[in-house]
Formats: C-alpha cells, sequence, structure tokens
C-alpha cells in the first residue's frame, strides 16, 4: 500500500488493533485491515465512494455486540490498480481527516485551568510555622 502511495509524500503505517493506521504529518486517514485499505471520507467523498460500490468500514463491539462505523470507506477496486487515481483519493482522504480533526477541536469544551492542590505535607508545616 505504501509504495502505491509513493506520489502522496511520506505516509506511515502504524500498527493498530490488529491491522494499522495510515498516516501523514501525525494524521491518521486511513486504515490497513484484512489486505484492506479503507479512507476517512467526508460527505461528498462517500457519496462518490458509495457509488462506486465501496463499503464502510465496521467493527462489532465486544461489550454488546453493536456494529459501528467511523466514516472510513474501502478503496475502490480501481485505485488499488492505478497510483495516480489511489494518491487522488488519499489526498481528499488526508482534507477530510483535517478537517474532522479541526471540527472535533472546536467543538471539544475547553478545559478550564485546574485549582493548584497544595500538598498534605506542606499544610501541615504551614500550620505549624503558625
Amino acid at each position: 500500500m505504501l509504495e502505491l502511495l509513493a506520489g502522496f509524500g511520506r505516509v506511515e503505517a502504524k500498527r493498530m488493533f490488529g491491522g494499522a493506521g495510515l498516516y501523514r504529518d501525525g494524521v491518521i486517514f486511513g486504515i490497513l485491515d484484512d489486505d484492506a485499505a479503507f479512507f476517512r471520507v467526508d460527505d461528498a467523498l462517500q457519496a462518490e465512494m458509495e457509488a462506486q460500490g465501496s463499503v464502510p468500514w465496521v467493527y462489532s463491539m465486544k461489550s454488546d455486540g453493536s456494529i459501528r462505523s467511523m466514516g472510513y470507506w474501502r478503496m475502490p477496486e480501481t485505485a488499488a490498480d492505478d497510483p495516480d487515481e489511489a494518491v487522488a483519493l488519499a489526498k481528499r482522504s488526508f482534507v477530510a481527516a483535517i478537517t474532522r480533526k479541526a471540527v472535533r477541536a472546536k467543538k471539544a469544551p475547553t478545559k478550564k485551568a485546574a485549582k493548584k492542590k497544595t500538598p498534605a505535607k506542606a499544610t501541615a508545616k504551614a500550620r505549624a510555622k503558625k
């Protein structure tokens, strides 16, 4: 897979959960699982991939057996045989991943500054000096 995406620049595959994540510049934009590549999609890319017969990457929750999807869709067969198509798909997927990451960062609650706690030992010393 990395050879197929060579025209996209430095892409790293990092092991995770029995498969691997595809990363560029620290952003995950794809998943390798069961000898297939799945790419992060936005609405437009999902519609195009679905029209080409692509399917979403899904997994089963061990806790309750439910099936979940995370917004990654299988690379179409045509892209598996065409490096230019695979790179174009990876570029769009990377943009979708960056956009999703930015949106999630805006939605994340801001953490309030935690009240600094004084260790119990220091408090006891302060009381002893009084």
